[in-house]
């Protein structure tokens, strides 16, 4: 079953949100497996990614004026060997979840429970923000 992710794409060319489509195998009946299966995706695909992905590796202009807008022009290269634990991380989207740093949207409603039965259909969009904490001061 396909279905839509939106996350944040930096950049003035491109909207404030891009739909990513990934492509769920397994059974989902509540938002913990959909956010476990979402996990499970993008771990196996970090994993796959591997050390070596190009003997050389060069970037396109377009490519380093996206990257430039968003403030970091890399190579996608991981220099550590050290593969990601598909069960740590898991257990920590769940825990951030859970401690209100991340909201998740089905089809624009709010999904407020990780136990919540959720409807999955053939494309529909799910929206992730990751919510972070601004400090300063005040002088």
């Amino acid at each position: 079953m396909k279905i839509y992710v939106q996350m944040k794409a930096a950049g003035k060319k491109k909207p404030v949100l891009n739909d990513i489509p990934y492509e769920l195998t397994g059974q989902v009946h509540t938002l913990r497996d959909v956010l476990t299966e979402l996990v499970q995706i993008e771990v196996d695909r970090y994993n796959q990614k591997g050390t070596d992905v190009q003997v050389v590796s060069f970037l396109t202009k377009e490519e380093m004026e996206d990257q430039a807008t968003a403030g970091k022009i890399g190579f996608g290269r991981i220099y550590s060997e050290k593969k990601a634990d598909v069960v740590k991380a898991t257990e920590n989207a769940l825990q951030c979840f859970e401690d209100g740093l991340v909201r998740v949207f089905q089809n624009g409603q709010e999904l407020k429970m990780l136990d919540t039965v959720v409807d999955v259909q053939e494309g529909d969009h799910f929206t992730l923000i990751r919510l972070t904490f601004l400090s300063g001061r005040l002088w």
